[in-house]
């Protein structure tokens, strides 16, 4: 790996060219997609889940980088970005909604994540809220309904796993333990719009950190109705959303 000022990402603060803002899709190949939308898309490097391009918004510098699947590989490229600078991050994903009204390629901003991880207890204690910035939130609001997105703001479930956390049965062993059996009925009962795995390490790191974040997703699948997403479908709502977080950087850098 080629010189880097962080442990992981293989990066140095030179490279970031004084960004201060980081749109952080969870899969490396998005992270490509989303610099092309930009001016001046760049590669800086590729190591494990992390993949980091830097491109320019309006002449300003936009940091793209990978984080993986989960909390504890979101918290690392999230602190190593911030050693390097980054203050504000945009969370860009896909999502599986478990309220009825929620259709398939709506758009989805989170407000405030439940914390069904476990890395977010390492930033600040249970009884701490993973809430979203108000000003990221407001400009991926505009930003969406700017894209013609129908969209809904609200309260997402943040799991660990993919599998059990969202109380999936159609596993290897069909189980779930006690703690998250009739899980996804509470939360519905709640108002809680979606499940996804990132957003509680996120927020919780973020805004007991005095950095800001804010968390957009494209809905692929409504879970009240099937769990297995269209290809298709898949492609153009993670395009949708991906050009949403680009125009709300734009608002905020």
């Amino acid at each position: 790996m080629a010189q880097s000022d962080v442990f992981h990402l293989g990066i140095t603060k030179a490279d970031l060219k004084g960004a201060t803002l980081a749109i952080v899709p969870g899969d490396p190949e998005r992270v490509k997609k989303i610099a092309a939308l930009m001016d001046n898309p760049q590669h800086l490097a590729s190591h494990r889940e992390f993949t980091t391009y830097l491109a320019e918004v309006d002449g300003k510098p936009v940091v793209v980088c990978s984080t993986g699947i989960g909390g504890p590989s979101t918290s690392i490229a999230v602190e190593e970005l911030a050693q390097l600078g980054v203050r504000t991050f945009l969370r860009v994903g896909t999502t599986g909604a478990i309220q009825p009204h929620i259709n398939v390629g709506d758009v989805l901003v989170t407000t405030a994540s439940v914390r069904l991880d476990g890395a977010s207890l390492h930033f600040a204690p249970m009884e701490f809220p993973a809430v979203a910035d108000f000003t990221c939130t407001t400009a991926l609001v505009a930003a969406a309904k700017a894209c013609g997105a129908k969209t809904h703001i609200g309260i997402t479930a943040s799991s660990d796993t993919f599998y059990p956390g969202q109380e999936r049965y159609d596993t290897f062993s069909g189980r779930v333990v006690n703690r998250f059996q009739g899980s996804m009925e509470e939360w519905q009962q709640m108002g809680v719009l979606n499940y996804e795995m990132e957003s509680a390490t996120l927020l919780t790191m973020c805004a007991s950190q005095g950095l800001r974040a804010g968390m957009v997703a494209g809905v692929i699948v409504n879970r009240t109705q099937k769990e297995i997403p269209d290809a298709a479908t898949m492609k153009q709502t993670e395009s949708d959303a991906v050009k949403i977080v680009v125009e709300a950087a734009r608002r905020l850098i």
